[in-house]
């Protein structure tokens, strides 16, 4: 059953060593710098510059329409022949907004309340980036129940790093 990973920078080799990973998706700040894992070639690894806030700052990039374009792209070209594994700096954010964007884009009867308590399910500490779902909310045209998915989770527990977790697809 194909699988999606998720996971801070930080742990990004021993992840894709542990599950075998081939796809990657890392969501950093423009500019910060990743040393994508031998296993994963460049062109099964999608590296979106972004920054990990809800309403646009100077000198910040906000999730953009053109980022849930890619990111929905990325999956659905994604074979599932091996799992993939989606990242932020700290795995709290924007990678478990991806991996729920992800499940939804590749799942598009699956009901978003069942896939947020299933992400909430496997990491307490899973706080999606509100602004990042509700652009692909709307680009999915699943008409606000992702974002009301995700508010009903409520945001995670506080940490500085989230353990590693998986988000099964079916």
């Amino acid at each position: 059953m194909p699988r999606l990973h998720v996971c801070s920078l930080a742990r990004i080799g021993e992840m894709v060593e542990k599950t075998g990973a081939r796809s990657m998706v890392t969501l950093l700040s423009p500019g910060t710098e990743v040393l994508r894992p031998d296993a994963i070639t460049a062109e099964n690894h999608l590296n979106i510059g972004m920054s990990d806030i809800v309403v646009a700052a100077p000198g910040q990039v906000a999730p953009g329409v053109a980022h849930v374009e890619e990111l929905i792209q990325f999956v659905r070209r994604w074979d599932r022949a091996a799992p993939m594994l989606i990242h932020c700096y700290a795995g709290v954010s924007r990678s478990t907004a991806s991996a729920f964007i992800a499940a939804c884009a590749l799942n598009p009867r699956r009901d978003e309340r069942e896939i947020a308590q299933a992400l909430r399910a496997a990491s307490p500490t899973a706080s999606p980036n509100p602004r990042f779902v509700a652009l692909a909310d709307s680009r999915l045209g699943r008409e606000g129940r992702m974002s009301a998915a995700v508010l009903a989770i409520g945001r995670g527990a506080d940490c500085f790093e989230a353990e590693p977790f998986a988000l099964e697809l079916a």
